[in-house]
């Protein structure tokens, strides 16, 4: 019987400070492409680049530092292990960089990490939606991470989708903007935070609305033609987050 390889944490010699991520869905085809680039501390000098990833394929791979680009000279994985390692022809200075990533990704049918799902609206006729699920570890099935509870960062979010499409993430919506029949939304920054606390919602839903007794906006979302189901729920959230706010 061979024996299970011992669980490994993540190199600390390049910490992240922040990711701008860039996912474009397609709920047709269940896949998704993307773009990030994540501001880094080189901590130590090394060739290589150690991150998690699962069920992604990294297409493209470079570290810019002091205006100069450095092109990776090989991009692995180990689907055991979840992760994908990253190598140069010479170290990564010390200091601040940026990693660029290019990469896709399947929405998966597993109920953890970005993932596919559906429902029936109230015309029957069938919504899917895609969403995510990333605690405690799944946000590498989203995009390449360090994706360690302990390792922190902020986030920029961009997702790019349909135009009739809702398109949600932790932070309020700083920009959108229309091409062709795609909306491209971009939300602002999020305090700094743990991979498993971002999230992101696309689809076509309705909401309810209201303001608690401080001005707080709350939503609820519900599916197509079935608002009144989300009545109750924003009932309770507009007198539950004042308690918390107290």
């Amino acid at each position: 019987m061979t024996a299970k390889k011992a669980f490994e944490r993540l190199p600390t010699s390049v910490k992240p400070i922040n990711y701008n991520i860039r996912l474009h869905p397609d709920l047709e085809k269940f896949t998704f492409t993307g773009v990030e680039v994540i501001d880094v501390e080189v901590k130590q000098s090394s060739r290589t680049l150690k991150m998690n990833s699962a069920e992604i394929e990294v297409q493209s791979a470079t570290f810019i530092s002091s205006g100069k680009t450095m092109t990776s000279t090989a991009i692995t994985t180990c689907d055991e292990d979840e992760t994908l390692t990253v190598s140069f022809d010479s170290d990564m200075p010390l200091g601040t960089g940026q990693v660029k990533l290019d990469f896709t990704g399947i929405l998966n049918d597993k109920l953890r990490g970005f993932y596919r799902s559906s429902y029936t609206a109230g015309d029957g006729s069938l919504k899917r939606i895609a969403v995510t699920q990333f605690e405690s570890t799944d946000a590498r099935r989203a995009f390449p991470c360090w994706d360690e509870p302990a390792i922190k960062a902020t986030f920029d979010v961009t997702l790019v989708s349909p135009v009739k499409t809702v398109a949600l993430s932790n932070m309020p919506v700083i920009k959108e903007n229309i091409e062709g029949d795609l909306k491209v939304t971009t939300y602002d920054r999020t305090p700094i935070m743990s991979t498993y606390l971002v999230a992101f919602v696309i689809g076509e839903f309705d909401y309810v609305e209201g303001k608690d007794r401080n001005g707080v906006l709350i939503r609820t979302y519900t599916p197509v033609g079935r608002s009144e189901r989300g009545q109750f729920a924003l009932e309770v959230a507009l007198k539950c987050l004042p308690f918390y706010a107290d």
